[in-house]
């Protein structure tokens, strides 16, 4: 299977969920900046590690791993680096100060500072935010990206394309033999990696 067929995979395992910049991105193969970007200025470990908190919450350690074992930080800023252009690049870092500024608003403490029930709180006003101002596009041809959207859809690829995501969190099977497509799945089966 190539990388363009895995892509498209998960895009329809995550109910086609994947937006065009992440997709594009992948399919048409990350590339190095040659020129000094945004991005490569600011993923500071202070940025990885609010990216990783952020990841975490969204997918927290449960009976299986989280986003942080699944060092999904590593990806999305490899993502955001490599594959998204620039303007993507700064609503990207725009959202994470957005984070910080309401955690510390909130709570006079930064994101990582806070606590789990705290954390939710602040991203449940986010994801309020972002369905909003998804509301106001509507009507627009062409859509601006939203921080909150594109941090968990990458949060979520990230997630499911690692080895933690796929086989612990998901039904994997190593070798799977023969190929059956109409497999029904038992009531609180997991879904199946690729």
């Amino acid at each position: 299977m190539d990388r363009r067929e895995a892509i498209r995979r998960v895009a329809f395992l995550m109910g086609g969920t994947i937006s065009a910049p992440a997709l594009s991105g992948m399919l048409g193969g990350c590339k190095t900046n040659t020129k000094e970007s945004a991005a490569l200025e600011s993923f500071t470990p202070e940025a990885k590690s609010l990216v990783a908190e952020i990841a975490e919450t969204i997918i927290p350690e449960t009976s299986t791993p989280g986003a942080k074992a699944a060092k999904v930080e590593e990806f999305i800023a490899t993502m955001i680096q490599d594959c998204y252009p620039e303007k993507e690049q700064k609503v990207f870092f725009s959202g994470l100060e957005m984070v910080n500024k309401e955690s510390q608003k909130a709570y006079e403490r930064s994101f990582v500072e806070l606590q789990p029930n705290e954390r939710i709180e602040i991203l449940k006003n986010v994801e309020k935010e972002a369905f909003a101002a998804r509301d106001k596009q509507k009507d627009q041809k062409e859509k601006d990206p939203i921080f909150y959207f594109q941090f968990k859809e990458l949060a979520l690829l990230g997630y499911f394309t690692s080895e933690p995501g796929a086989t612990k969190a998901l039904a994997y099977v190593q070798i799977p033999g023969k190929y059956d497509g109409c497999v029904p799945l038992k009531s609180g089966q997991k879904a199946w990696a690729m």
